[in-house]
């Protein structure tokens, strides 16, 4: 009984970040590059709970696409969600740098990213 419920409560903890990423997967997605994900992912339509989440997604997934440079568009408001963002990108090991993006790229409603390349095995 008490393994149906492990089951059970990682089910729960497992599936809403699967679903999650490919929501993060299919929003990116651009008819500019067919296939591919954009390199930019606009945070206003998730709720503010699953930002952290989404970004961690789209970092990974614009790494596995090979993007070097990606932007996260989160508004401009009273830049809580800038702060969350621009936290979890200080906190990410592939990301080389960020900041604030020009003005004609969205000014201090979106950051930057560069992204390190990670080393392809042999």
């Amino acid at each position: 009984m008490t393994a149906l419920l492990v089951v059970a409560v990682l089910a729960l903890a497992v599936v809403p970040v699967l679903l999650l990423v490919r929501d993060v997967r299919t929003r990116a997605r651009t008819p500019r590059r067919p296939g591919g994900l954009d390199d930019a992912l606009d945070l206003h339509g998730f709720p503010p709970g699953e930002i952290p989440a989404a970004v961690r997604a789209y970092l990974e997934a614009a790494i596995d696409e090979g993007l070097r440079e990606v932007r996260l568009i989160h508004g401009k408001g009273r830049g809580v969600q800038r702060q969350r963002v621009q936290s979890l990108l200080a906190e990410h090991p592939d990301v080389e740098s960020y900041f604030d993006a020009p003005p004609q790229r969205g000014s201090w409603g979106a950051t930057i990213a560069r992204l390190r390349r990670r080393d392809v095995p042999a």
